[in-house]
């Protein structure tokens, strides 16, 4: 199993239009192969500060999600309109 820890930060103000946008996420995530489960964290001392955890069968499997035209539309659109930067992944085996 691989963990992905994606941290984000958000624009001011933003906070709900980005959570909304992670419900749909999981939707989109339901039919990804080798995906297991995601779960949305948010820091209580910066309230535009989140985590996203995500558990994989495998890299691979993390790797051809995050490749997917699926993951870019909707990663382009948060930079667009949501995010303060880039996400920064951290990739934890177990």
């Amino acid at each position: 199993m691989t963990t992905v820890g994606m941290d984000y930060r958000v624009l001011p103000g933003k906070e709900r239009v980005f959570e909304d946008a992670f419900r749909n996420v999981l939707k989109a995530l339901e039919g990804a192969e080798g995906h297991r489960r995601s779960r949305l964290y948010r820091e209580v001392e910066a309230p535009a500060v989140y985590l996203i955890l995500s558990e994989w069968d495998d890299a691979e499997a993390f790797k051809a999600f995050i490749e997917s035209d699926r993951f870019r539309r909707v990663t382009d659109w948060g930079l667009d309109q949501v995010l303060a930067a880039r996400p920064v992944h951290t990739v934890y085996w177990t």
